[in-house]
């Protein structure tokens, strides 16, 4: 092995590697239970950020560790069409050429956005690769490609025929900068400072007006009536009278409606059927005829003055108002917070318009996914997520599923222009039921979602009934970010159903957004963002998705900075560190059976072993309920800390042994168990720096019970062998370590020099663990750089000495000739000030009824332990302050 672990050497080796050997191909075959997931789709357009970074290691984590654990695991790859941001990436490219897609036509501009994908495809894809994705890349899926192609106009000739899709004149979301509609969930509201504008309507008999208040003056050009409520009786005598529209003059109705807020504005409000999804609903209430006043670039058009036509909505707002107020009109001008919709991939302001779209009715199909939630078929992660599910399912809306675009799935609807007659089929109609050829295909495409929905089922053949739909479908697990809950996981659960039957996924692990350590959201527009690429050519992958999943706890957001990514490359190197020392001290290839048997294992050998199966447990629970970064943390700690810091330096004694052969080949044995299990624990979050290792390690020791494959993505993943785990072991482990702390603390507090080699004296508090320590005295003194160590419950205690207190254990280092006599009063001085302090405040808790009768039971006696414990090393600290005292 190399001095250093280099990244940059490894990664793309090991990854053409798996590559070449097929290593993530899922076999449809097999007779191994299967385990699946989709990717999210990303888009053709984009370059992997550290969102991506995050979602993709989670799925990769998940499907590396059932890979490991004996299933056939598919990771389905693809990416997704985009409609609307691809088409306008491609727009601004032509733009830059001084042309548009309106000037070459709709054929050549679509097949500029193909030229476009074939490019950008293959970045984004290559992108994944770098971060150690292990996709079934010969499986790779389009969302515009042939076999789905075939599935989205299969199910909207479905849903049309089962009588769930419809076209009609509504109210939608447009986006005038698009131009094209906008399904509710893509009309992104943010609260923005506007005003609220106090108009004057004249009575058309001339006898006084009414006050309507509006956020949107230029729509006022469209209004058809004013609204009430029927029950404010401010303006009972004015319904059904007659108003005479300002700059239009035009008469228009005041009518009654329960839905009018008596507390907005003035309680009467302006109705502008064709401009507001509120007022086309009361219009249709009331029978009224919209007035269109705006196109569908935001140009004021249709029957109103001539000088407001061809104006831009937001200047024809102001001359609205300047008119109004030159004519008397304009009572007042109040601010006013609201929610406006913004177009999710322009920012436009989103305007409400009337015209014809295509919608899927949603209420019957969002009935058996709202069920599956209701009786927890389905789980989200973190469970707090099911309510806002529910909640949104229960209020679900019709989608509106045309888009005024020209990249994406074409609506498979025809028109005969000779009889009229509306066709929808899956193939393109020779011609129509009447004889005529004379046929136009519809001008929309769908929205990228719907064949977004389809993915999990799409992607593996459906409609056919293939081997791979049979295997691996249902998939188990969706791992992506809670802003598409609604665009797309809802409406996947929803599809899965309504085509085939069954749920997609059981399990929604939903992640928090990528923040900066400020909390702002990572950005390009702010500058904060960082760029996954740079961090791996710096730190390498391993150290980029460990560090991003250690510190993202389930559904939380993450707060990150570059210096996260130490943490990381710090742990791979301790890991390369310790391996590397490990392999050193084997000089020739070494066949172990299995680990020494019991009457062979030393203590440290028994610790290590039941910590090792202990984390192992704790790793595989955190696995199953998705909280990766527990994982980590359990990982990290044993590595660094369990194995690394003391078991490794423990078996130093027996490594360097030349004289008893057994040890050090047990001394190996278990440490590259250890180290073996460590690996493959460690593989699904850090798969390239344990497969390097790995390698090195086949090397050099044969132990087939452990290194069980050639490569570490097909090893088995640990097992919990329980008989191994020994709580008592632990325990008195743990204690052993504190007494070695204990010990190197006095070491450091009294600045004595590494050299220097004291003697110890432990005054335990029973025969038991005077026994049990008695026997380990050579760690103690290996790691307290002792030339030895008194363990007796009779033991005196030297005159001076540094002295600790553990676990109700006297500890002492003695001092004499090491240390000034003064420098220990006054440090024991200082402990006793602090034990002191703890006492009180202790005390102080017990003393509050509040806390004695509130708190749960084992709280309290936990309180009062501690107490006793705390005043039991005070008295102790005393008792060895006064002795020192007594000795000046």
């Amino acid at each position: 092995m190399e001095k250093q672990y280099s990244a940059a050497a490894v990664e793309e080796r090991i990854y053409d590697r798996w590559l070449a050997n097929k290593s993530f191909a899922a076999n449809p075959h097999s007779s191994k239970k299967s385990y699946s997931i989709v990717i999210p789709p990303p888009n053709v357009t984009g370059i992997l950020h550290i969102g991506h970074a995050l979602n993709n290691t989670v799925q990769d984590v998940l499907i590396r560790y059932k890979r490991m654990d004996g299933f056939e695991a598919l990771w389905m790859p693809g990416t997704d069409h985009a409609g609307i941001a691809t088409q306008n990436v491609v727009e601004r490219k032509l733009a830059q050429e001084n042309t548009n897609r309106h000037d070459i036509g709709r054929e050549a501009f679509v097949e500029k956005v193909w030229a476009w994908k074939r490019e950008y495809h293959t970045r984004i894809t290559n992108q994944l690769k770098r971060l150690g994705t292990s996709c079934d890349w010969d499986r790779e899926r389009f969302t515009m490609d042939e076999g789905l192609s075939r599935a989205v106009r299969k199910v909207f000739v479905n849903l049309y025929r089962d009588g769930l899709i419809y076209r009609g004149k509504y109210i939608i979301n447009w986006c005038p900068r698009c131009r094209t509609a906008l399904s509710d969930e893509e009309a992104e509201h943010q609260d923005t400072a506007g005003k609220l504008y106090y108009f004057k309507y004249p009575h058309a008999d001339g006898g006084g007006h009414v006050v309507v208040a509006t956020t949107r003056p230029e729509t006022m050009l469209g209004d058809t009536a004013v609204a009430v409520n029927p029950k404010d009786e401010r303006y009972a005598d004015l319904v059904n009278k007659t108003l005479l529209l300002p700059l239009a003059n035009r008469e228009i109705p005041v009518t009654a409606d329960d839905f009018v807020d008596k507390d907005f504005g003035t309680g009467a409000v302006k109705v502008t059927p064709a401009h507001d999804p509120n007022d086309f609903q009361m219009g249709q209430r009331h029978k009224m005829e919209p007035v269109v006043v705006m196109d569908e670039t935001g140009k004021m058009c249709g029957p109103i003055p001539e000088k407001y036509r061809g104006m831009d909505r937001f200047e024809a707002r102001k001359a609205v108002v300047e008119d109004m107020k030159a004519a008397g009109l304009l009572e007042k001008v109040e601010e006013h917070h609201h929610a406006v919709g913004h177009c999710y991939r322009c920012a436009t302001v989103v305007e409400p318009y009337y015209s014809d779209q295509w919608f899927v009715k949603m209420k019957p199909l969002a009935e058996k996914a709202l069920r599956a939630a209701y009786d927890n078929d389905i789980s989200f992660y973190p469970a707090r997520w099911r309510k806002t599910y529910i909640e949104w399912m229960e209020n679900i809306r019709d989608w509106c599923i045309s888009r005024q675009i020209w990249w994406g799935h074409r609506i498979p609807v025809w028109y005969c222009r000779d009889c009229g007659e509306t066709i929808v089929a899956e193939q393109t109609p020779e011609k129509c039921p009447c004889g005529s050829t004379n046929l136009e295909q519809d001008k929309d495409v769908l929205d990228t979602w719907f064949s977004s929905w389809l993915w999990p089922f799409s992607t593996m053949g459906w409609p056919e009934e293939t081997d791979v739909l049979r295997k691996f479908y249902p998939t188990d697990v969706l791992a992506t970010a809670p802003e598409i809950l609604f665009f797309w996981v809802a409406r996947m659960l929803m599809a899965g159903l309504y085509c085939t039957g069954k749920l997609p996924f059981t399990d929604i692990v939903l992640h928090g957004t990528v923040r900066d350590k400020t909390g702002r959201k990572m950005s390009k527009s702010l500058g904060n963002s960082i760029d996954p690429l740079e961090i791996i050519a710096d730190y390498g992958t391993d150290a980029l998705r460990f560090s991003l999943i250690m510190i993202t706890a389930q559904g939380a957001d993450v707060f990150l900075s570059k210096d996260t990514f130490d943490i990381g490359r710090n742990f791979a190197n301790k890991l390369w560190n310790a391996s590397r020392f490990l392999l050193g001290n084997i000089e020739s290839r070494i066949d172990f059976e299995t680990v020494p048997p019991a009457e062979r294992l030393k203590a440290e050998d028994r610790w290590i072993l039941s910590r090792l199966n202990t984390t192992i447990k704790a790793v595989r629970d955190a696995l199953d309920s998705y909280r990766l970064n527990e994982m980590c943390h359990c990982i990290y700690d044993f590595s660094w800390h369990d194995f690394c810091d003391w078991y490794v330096e423990a078996k130093k004694i027996d490594l360097y042994n030349s004289e008893d052969a057994r040890r050090r080949d047990d001394a190996l044995a278990l440490c590259g168990f250890v180290l073996a299990s460590i690996l493959k624990l460690l593989h699904p979050i850090m798969p390239f720096i344990t497969e390097e290792i790995w390698g090195a390690l086949r090397e050099k020791v044969r132990f087939d019970a452990v290194i069980d494959d050639e490569s570490i993505m097909h090893a088995s993943f640990p097992t919990t062998e329980s008989s191994a785990i020994d709580p008592v072991v632990e325990e008195r482990f743990g204690l052993l370590q504190e007494i070695i702390v204990a010990l190197r603390t006095i070491r450091a507090e009294n600045n004595i020099p590494p050299e220097k080699k004291g003697i110890a004296v432990v005054i335990p508090t029973g025969e038991d663990i005077a026994a049990w320590l008695g026997e380990q005295t050579s760690l103690v003194n290996l790691f307290a750089r002792l030339s030895s160590t008194t363990v007796d419950t009779k033991a005196t205690k030297p005159g001076f000495a540094g002295q600790s207190v553990v676990r109700g254990n006297e500890v002492y280092l003695e001092l004499e000739g090491l240390i000034d006599r003064q420098v220990e009063i006054e440090r024991i001085s200082k402990e006793i000030a602090k034990q002191t302090a703890l006492a009180a405040g202790t005390e102080k808790r017990l003393a509050n009824k509040n806390f004695v009768e509130k708190a749960p039971a084992d709280v309290v006696d936990k309180e009062r332990e501690k107490l006793q414990g705390i005043k039991q090393n005070l008295e102790k600290l005393e008792a060895g302050l006064a002795t020192l005292q007594n000795q000046q």
